[in-house]
């Protein structure tokens, strides 16, 4: 147990970053959810990567905006590109999906073939690192994920499939930045997962909200303390709480009730 890790200075931006995403991504997760496009996650998450990948290969750095504009364009490409599929072969989407991730994938692999740290790029991407995450960094962050909640519950965002499709590219493309594809994905989907019997839209998002906020909580305290990697653990920390939620909603005499 490694007690030194216990340190607010770096758990405290991480977790607030974490924070964020749940915020952002429990609404999200959960109309992805109803509109059975589970996997559009993972491949908006990995094209805004690949984005990433394309600006690093073309000499961008990390912090600029050229960066941020690149990813968001291919984000935002592959979200209308899988709009029009919905929207023209509803019956194969997931299928669409699964090939747009992969060929996402692929192109990061081809991209980085050459690049000596072509590998710790590609761990970034996808695991994450969210404690080397600043609160300088999270500002802007902040800035744009408001906008985006303001456009989601104001301008009703789940009820029009273009706004959404923009929304979800434009708070992905941020996220995947800050925490890696995996934790986005887990993000979108296990809180979503774990309250998807909750009838009420509000108590179900709050639920959401608490079972995200308890993930990244457990799992940036079992991080610091066994010296892990914090993307893994955090995904394995939404899965356990989420698990217990589900079974919690499950066993509750209101639901043995109505059953």
């Amino acid at each position: 147990m490694n007690l030194d890790g216990l340190d607010p200075v770096i758990l405290a931006p991480a977790l607030a970053a974490g924070g964020l995403v749940v915020v952002t991504h429990v609404p999200l997760g959960q109309q992805v959810l109803k509109r059975g496009i589970i996997f559009i996650d993972l491949a908006i998450a990995q094209i805004a990567g690949l984005g990433v990948l394309l600006a690093t290969v073309w000499g961008f750095e990390d912090s600029g905006w050229g960066i941020q504009v690149i990813a968001f364009g291919a984000a935002l490409l592959g979200a209308l590109l899988l709009y029009l599929c919905e929207r023209r072969w509803p019956q194969t989407l997931e299928a669409v999906i699964g090939s747009v991730f992969v060929l996402a994938a692929s192109a990061g692999v081809l991209l980085l073939a050459h690049n000596p740290h072509g590998g710790e790029h590609l761990k970034d991407l996808l695991v994450g690192q969210i404690l080397w995450v600043g609160f300088a960094q999270l500002w802007p962050v902040l800035g744009l994920y408001a906008l985006v909640l303001g456009a989601w519950f104001g301008l009703k965002a789940r009820d029009r499939p273009v706004l959404f499709y923009v929304l979800f590219a434009l708070t992905v493309t941020a996220s995947v930045q800050l925490v890696g594809v995996y934790l986005v994905f887990a993000s979108l989907i296990i809180p979503a997962l774990a309250v998807r019997r909750i009838g009420a839209r509000r108590r179900a998002l709050l639920a959401g909200y608490a079972t995200g906020l308890l993930g990244y909580g457990l799992g940036l305290l079992v991080a610091a303390l066994a010296d892990l990697p914090a993307g893994g653990v955090i995904v394995w920390a939404l899965t356990l709480v989420g698990l217990l939620v589900a079974f919690s909603l499950n066993a509750s005499p209101a639901r043995r009730a109505a059953t």
